[in-house]
């Protein structure tokens, strides 16, 4: 993967997300040219940066080093009430048994 691949994936990624260089910084603790250098291809993130940047996108390393082309998608649990939760654990159940249904 080349070093402009990885800059075209992160600004893709912080747009999607509705962030500015500025804000994506601020939320690495990092300066937003060193930002703009990795969306340039100019520079790598340190692996401690490289790992706040997947964190703070949501996205594994594989997808943003171009390992996957797939952007996996990562769901978060919290902030979901009791009867929330109940609800998305009976709709995983009902997509198990129609998994288990259908290989039969």
């Amino acid at each position: 993967m080349g070093i402009e691949y990885f800059g075209d994936k992160l600004k893709t990624l912080r747009k999607s997300k509705k962030l500015t260089q500025a804000e994506l910084a601020q939320r690495l603790e990092i300066s937003k040219s060193s930002v703009t250098s990795y969306e340039q291809g100019r520079i790598y993130p340190s692996l401690e940066i490289f790992s706040k940047i997947c964190e703070t996108l949501n996205v594994s390393s594989d997808y943003l080093l171009g390992v996957s082309d797939e952007l996996p998608v990562k769901l978060s649990t919290a902030g979901l009430s009791d009867e929330e939760m109940k609800l998305l654990l009976q709709f995983l159940n009902l997509i198990e048994q129609n998994r288990i249904y259908k290989d039969e």
